[in-house]
């Protein structure tokens, strides 16, 4: 059997390429969101969140994150921050995907089973987010978030999604959402994940003529 190869993607400009990538990833991600709750072994901290206002309102998994996205994109106006296509879609398709995902997502008993699924979701995850911010379309609400405090306040984005993160995660456990071994997988394993597979899903694209790298 022959090995299959991983290249980066070619350069291009095509926004249909483009914004099918950017669906496809968010779709992705929804469905690997599914794939953490239902193994019940500890969501990431806006999951979390997420899983708790569920708990405390009539709404349902996927509409929480709609309305999550919203308020936090209402925090973008003071922050002057822009959004894009890819804003918009990252809250609409994954608010769709993941209920989808819930509904047709059976929850496994046997630990083994749900190890196995939380791995792959997680996984998933990092091929997800490699693919939506690979279309460079615009950043999700919660990223421009992350970058908007940081170019405000003068503080690392480190530190800025730290602060965030710690913050979405105790709010979501006193509501009742869950915290486990999965939440700690997720914290150390995707932001490798999603730069390891940045470089093949990132879209290439043209440089401007007169370009330092174009003249090289």
């Amino acid at each position: 059997m022959t090995a299959i190869e991983l290249r980066p993607l070619p350069v291009t400009h095509d926004p249909v390429r483009r914004l099918a990538q950017l669906v496809g990833g968010l779709a992705l991600y929804g469905t690997s969101m599914a794939m953490q709750v239902r193994a019940t072994l500890g969501l990431n901290p806006w999951d979390v969140l997420h899983e708790g206002l569920t708990e405390r309102t009539p709404l349902g998994f996927g509409l929480v994150t709609a309305v999550t996205g919203v308020v936090v994109l209402l925090l973008w106006i003071p922050l002057r921050q822009r959004p894009g296509v890819g804003t918009v879609a990252n809250v609409l398709v994954i608010a769709v995907t993941v209920d989808v995902a819930l509904a047709l997502l059976p929850a496994p008993d046997a630990l083994p089973a749900r190890v196995a699924l939380m791995t792959a979701g997680i996984v998933l995850n990092g091929v997800a987010s490699a693919a939506y911010v690979g279309a460079r379309l615009g950043p999700g609400p919660r990223d421009g978030l992350m970058t908007g405090l940081a170019a405000r306040t003068g503080r690392s984005l480190r530190l800025v999604r730290t602060g965030i993160e710690v913050t979405v995660l105790t709010a979501g456990w006193l509501l009742g959402g869950t915290v486990g071994a999965g939440t700690v997988l997720y914290a150390l394993a995707i932001g490798p994940l999603t730069q390891a597979f940045l470089p093949f899903l990132a879209v290439r694209t043209p440089r401007p003529p007169g370009s330092t790298a174009a003249r090289r």
